[in-house]
């Protein structure tokens, strides 16, 4: 069995302004948060930035929830997120403060690189994501699963659109964890351009 791993900065996207299909690749909703790797070693959980800074203690409630989760061991690739009314995430909300109305914060989980003692690193991104599956099928409280959107990219594209997310996320579901790796396998199609956060700046979305 394979000890948990160190702290990793992790898999970094590349990005294109259109979006595509590319058979073998899947589609998820992008969130617009911080980005966190949690570590789940027994009781004890870390959440720890994408440079490497400790989270843990500005999100008590989301390490008590990974810290629930069944597998004894665990290593989840996330975003740390809220959403407004409209179930749309914004990185302006985690420091917003007002009567807006907000969900609290959320883990959103997109993959899993560690899982009860077993590393899946060089595992192709559709074995880690049947695990990531499995391991939060009865998750409770704020940490949910990264949402598919439909097969075709260009479909997946007008989901996107329609509702007024972030943007979306294309993977080869062929593809290795790289971590610290800016990647070909992972692409980001963001929907939303911004100046400033919502309520304190202007807004604009190209389609």
């Amino acid at each position: 069995m394979a000890e948990i791993p160190r702290h990793f900065r992790p898999m970094l996207l590349s990005e294109l302004k259109q979006p595509f299909h590319k058979p073998g690749w899947v589609y998820e909703e992008k969130y617009d948060g911080y980005r966190a790797v949690a570590y789940k070693d027994g009781p004890h959980v870390r959440l720890v930035s994408r440079n490497l800074k400790d989270l843990t203690r500005q999100f008590p409630d989301l390490a008590a929830a990974v810290a629930k989760l069944r597998a004894p061991t665990l290593v989840l690739d996330a975003e740390i997120a809220v959403f407004d009314e409209r179930l749309v995430s914004h990185l302006g909300y985690l420091r917003a403060s007002g009567e807006r109305l907000l969900t609290p914060p959320v883990l959103i989980a997109f993959d899993c690189v560690h899982a009860r003692g077993k590393d899946l690193f060089r595992e192709p991104l559709h074995r880690r994501r049947a695990v990531l599956e499995k391991e939060l099928r009865r998750a409770e409280g704020p940490v949910l699963l990264a949402r598919r959107l439909a097969a075709d990219g260009l479909e997946a594209w007008e989901e996107v659109k329609a509702h007024g997310w972030e943007g979306l996320v294309a993977k080869d579901s062929a593809s290795l964890y790289e971590p610290g790796v800016r990647t070909r396998s992972w692409i980001k199609v963001k929907h939303k351009v911004r100046i400033g956060w919502p309520g304190q700046g202007s807004e604009y979305t190209r389609g």
